[in-house]
């Protein structure tokens, strides 16, 4: 399994508005082939620097493996970012990175 995050900074006074955006959008992902399922993270809002007040989200999307990841970002991904660019690029900042889960620990008995 893989997890491709994307962590969004959204300016407040758009924020309800991309979420209406962005719920449906989600949802298109999850129908492309390999993905198994997303979590919406709400991250805690910066009190200092530039992203002082916005609204920060995390999405977290699991996929099968590697190879759908790559067909996800080369046959879907720069549309699907467009459109979000298009509508909000101007009030919102993206990131993304992947994430292999690696160990699972867990607490020992005592």
């Amino acid at each position: 399994m893989i997890i491709y995050e994307v962590n969004l900074i959204v300016e407040p006074d758009v924020a309800d508005e991309y979420a209406a955006w962005l719920r449906p959008h989600i949802a298109h992902i999850l129908e492309i082939d390999g993905f198994l399922g997303a979590e919406w993270l709400e991250r805690d809002t910066a009190t200092d620097g530039s992203d002082a007040g916005k609204v920060r989200w995390t999405i977290h999307y699991r996929l099968r493996d590697r190879a759908a990841l790559e067909v996800y970002q080369r046959d879907h991904a720069p549309a699907l970012i467009r459109e979000g660019l298009d509508k909000f690029g101007e009030h919102l900042t993206a990131t993304r990175r992947v994430l292999e889960p690696g160990e699972n620990l867990q607490p020992q008995p005592k």
